[in-house]
């Protein structure tokens, strides 16, 4: 079989592109619409002065005037005094607290442990020579009840 692409045949197919892209050129340098010159023979010319850049003032920071702190009453109560909205724990020391339906040393309703978290919602209550928070647990509202306020 006969090659194609000879040197002949590739020499030829350059000088028929060459002759194509010159006469296309032509075409188009003929082809398109002469440039306008602007008029430059006007009498009148316009010049914008624009102002240099000038140092404007800067704003002084504000001056901060401190405010006294005022004394705020806490409604928190320390350590060791009970008051309705305060978290507790038992300190039993390990035996557990019984917590009671009623204020008093009768109905005992569960045992409570010394890891339990309780909030109290009741109290103060005097009974028996004791006095009684009613404590809810916040994980579990069934564990509810009063317990005397020396195991707390």
């Amino acid at each position: 079989m006969k090659k194609i692409l000879n040197g002949k045949t590739l020499l030829a197919m350059l000088i028929i592109a060459f002759v194509l892209l010159c006469a296309s050129l032509v075409y188009i340098l003929m082809a398109r619409p002469a440039a306008v010159r602007p008029d430059l023979s006007s009498d009148t010319s316009a010049l914008t002065i624009i102002p240099a850049p000038s140092s404007t003032s800067r704003p002084l920071p504000p001056t901060l005037t401190p405010i006294p702190p005022t004394p705020m009453a806490s409604s928190t109560p320390g350590p060791g005094q009970f008051a309705v909205g305060v978290y507790v724990q038992p300190t039993t020391g390990g035996d557990g607290l019984r917590v009671h339906t009623d204020p008093g040393l009768n109905a005992v309703f569960f045992s409570a442990f010394d890891s339990e978290v309780f909030l109290v919602t009741k109290g103060p209550v005097k009974a028996d020579d004791h006095t009684w928070w009613y404590l809810t647990a916040s994980y579990d509202t069934t564990r509810a009840g009063w317990a005397v306020q020396d195991f707390l």
